[in-house]
């Protein structure tokens, strides 16, 4: 069978197995020779990719319990984040942060450290406090901070390397409601305060168009309960779409385009619960790369790739997205050093994307970035090791989880064999 990633950058020719119990899927690994899981394939990097065996969750059966505290749920590692949060939400509970995507598994996005916006919110990893899975033998395990502990802390960001993780014991809050409110501001307006603007709201993030002085700036904040926003998108899809089209058959317009684009109203309110607010619908196909920046060169960083794409009248399409994310203490985490901004360049599907991106992270690694591992990079087993201090103790962890490679594919072979 065939499969392949969101945006059809990443396929593979292999089996697709979606058991449908525990002992089912360690009936799978033990068979398998080298597999791979997949969730919604919202990874642009080959993680997924296997020529033998790709499971999928999707079928597991499993329900979310709350913790008699009421402050972890464990939940079922192949949910997707749209449908635990609706779930939590039943419960009176949420996440205290989430990305504006949330088809992803809870599992996938843990697993490579996706995160939403905010200077005191971590990644996704940072929630959690424990999990459920069946190693490269076939057997069940646990690992939290105390059980198993040095593969509890390779596992919080564990790109699929020591088993397949059928639960996770997640932190939540209680429930609550976001007011959102989208609106177009000058980029050297917000150049010069986005760092009060991050302190004073919630969640701040923007979207940069390189051929256009001006941004999209959304900010959320918490607010009085109220009921769900009805669907909208935050510009014309249609109109956009058309644009795109335009561009990649005629790049040299891209310019104008954008510039024209961004004359027309953008701006938009809503409330609602948080699960509700937080994502975006992504229908249009793209490739991406982001980038997780120091925070304080997060600015001077974007500045200079948006000024290299001008000089050169380069078709990037997309707009830059712009975030800050809090640090943590994950031992591959682009977060680890430090609390960073996330700088994330995106390219049209149907417009080649490759010499750009190469061109682009020359920059970001230069200013001291390290990238989102389900996101374009380049890295090397080197650079993974210059990166990353806790990289010996990670690999060493993984050969004794997986001693044979089982759950390796090259890409990963390739990091961290």
């Amino acid at each position: 069978m065939s499969w392949s990633n969101w945006s059809g950058s990443v396929a593979a020719r292999a089996a697709i197995a979606r058991p449908q119990s525990e002992d089912e899927l360690a009936a799978l690994i033990r068979g398998a020779h080298r597999l791979r899981v997949a969730g919604a394939g919202h990874s642009f990097m080959p993680l997924c990719e296997s020529d033998e065996l790709i499971v999928s969750l999707d079928a597991m059966p499993g329900e979310i319990r709350v913790a008699p505290d009421r402050r972890t749920a464990r939940i079922p590692a192949g949910w997707s984040i749209r449908r635990l949060t609706a779930a939590l939400w039943d419960h009176g509970l949420a996440l205290a942060n989430q990305g504006d995507v949330n088809p992803q598994s809870l599992a996938g996005a843990m697993a490579t450290g996706t995160h939403g916006t905010g200077i005191d919110l971590g990644s996704l990893s940072t929630f959690a406090r424990g999990f459920r899975f069946v190693d490269a033998a076939g057997e069940v395990h646990w690992c939290d901070a105390q059980t198993n502990a040095d593969l509890y802390q390779a596992q919080r960001l564990s790109l699929g390397l020591f088993g397949v993780v059928t639960e996770i014991d997640v932190a939540v809050v209680p429930a609550f409601h976001l007011a959102e409110r989208i609106e177009k501001r000058r980029w050297a307006e917000v150049r010069e305060s986005y760092d009060a603007l991050a302190q004073r709201h919630r969640h701040v993030e923007f979207w940069f168009f390189p051929h256009s002085d001006q941004v999209i700036l959304k900010t959320l904040d918490p607010c009085d309960p109220c009921d769900p926003p009805p669907t909208t998108t935050d510009m014309e899809e249609a109109t956009f779409r058309r644009i795109l089209n335009v561009s990649a058959r005629l790049p040299f317009l891209t310019p104008f385009l954008q510039r024209l684009m961004m004359k027309s109203p953008i701006a938009g309110r809503r409330r609602g619960p948080a699960h509700c607010i937080f994502p975006s619908d992504r229908t249009i196909r793209f490739e991406e790369m982001e980038y997780e920046m120091p925070r304080a060169v997060g600015l001077e960083t974007l500045e200079e790739v948006v000024g290299w794409i001008r000089r050169k009248r380069l078709p990037v399409t997309f707009p830059f997205e712009y975030r800050s994310v809090a640090a943590d203490d994950i031992w591959m985490s682009p977060m680890n050093a430090g609390p960073v901004a996330a700088i994330s360049m995106h390219q049209y599907a149907k417009i080649p994307w490759q010499n750009l991106f190469a061109e682009a992270e020359a920059i970001f690694r230069g200013h001291g970035g390290r990238p989102h591992w389900a996101k374009r990079h380049s890295l090397t087993r080197a650079d993974v090791a210059t990166l990353y201090p806790m990289a010996p103790r990670y690999i060493a962890v993984r050969r004794a989880a997986d001693p044979a490679g089982k759950f390796l594919n090259p890409h990963l072979e390739s990091l961290f064999a």
